[in-house]
């Protein structure tokens, strides 16, 4: 029965994916997920008492740089790169209709 509820599992999150798939494919993804929901058991196993809580898997520091001002690329030196422009700014071809 396990089995086939399994199956219906498998087919039912499919069908909320929007993934058509085959008997054969949900075969394999059923298996896999076996094999998941045992890994998922074997470490609910582990003793993490001890193991303080954490966001991160590394401790991590702030990666920013300081929010400072700092002068920009030269505004001539950037339009120079356009093909086209007007009054400081790209002219770029209309891509929406």
């Amino acid at each position: 029965m396990a089995e086939d509820t399994n199956k219906f599992d498998v087919s039912y999150v499919a069908y909320l994916a929007r993934m058509h798939l085959t008997d054969a494919e949900k075969e394999k993804i059923s298996a896999q997920l076996k094999d998941i929901l045992a890994y998922v058991a074997k470490l609910n196993e582990l003793d993490v008492s001890h193991v303080e809580p954490t966001a991160h898997a590394t401790p991590l520091s702030n990666v920013f740089r300081k929010d400072e001002v700092q002068p920009s690329i030269d505004r001539e030196k950037i339009l120079k790169n356009a093909p086209e422009q007007v009054r400081d700014l790209f002219i770029v071809p209309k891509i929406v209709e």
